[in-house]
């Protein structure tokens, strides 16, 4: 983990991976506390609310290529790693994932790990799809890849 500032590329690819990847598209259900208005639509009080992360996570405003991977969505001009207020793979507010870090570091582990004992590569004439299949989480399509020992 010490590393881990010295690695800016693998850090953004992780956090790209994670915002493409989008696994829980919808937030658990939610109860509004007061009235409130926000974004210009008033929410009454006991309102039942279910936020949508997929709007964060793929809007154009926010991302410079919303549909297309690009871990430069998480480099600054000099290479550096910089976090993205909209990036929201965890949630957000007072119902964050409370295991928020310690994925963050056993994401960084596992992928590292891999990369340093594996190369990977699709099988010959096969393109891999970000593409997702949704349901009460998003999924990868089932697909195949070969993973050679270093």
């Amino acid at each position: 983990m010490a590393d881990r500032p010295n690695m800016p590329y693998t850090d953004a690819v992780i956090h790209e991976i994670q915002r493409m990847g989008n696994i829980v598209p919808l937030n658990g259900l939610r109860v509004a506390v007061k009235d409130t208005t926000l974004g210009g639509y008033f929410i009454p009080k006991g309102a039942s609310i279910m936020p949508m992360l997929t709007s964060v996570l793929f809007e154009k405003d926010q991302w410079e290529t919303p549909h297309t991977f690009n871990p430069g969505h998480f480099l600054d001009a000099e290479g550096k790693f910089m976090k993205k207020e909209a990036h929201l793979p965890f949630s957000a507010g007072k119902r964050v994932c409370l295991g928020e870090g310690l994925a963050k570091m056993e994401l960084f582990l596992f992928l590292v790990g891999l990369l340093q004992k594996f190369s990977f590569r699709a099988p010959g004439g096969v393109e891999l799809s970000t593409e997702g299949v949704y349901g009460s989480t998003r999924v990868p399509h089932p697909f195949k890849v070969h993973a050679k020992v270093r």
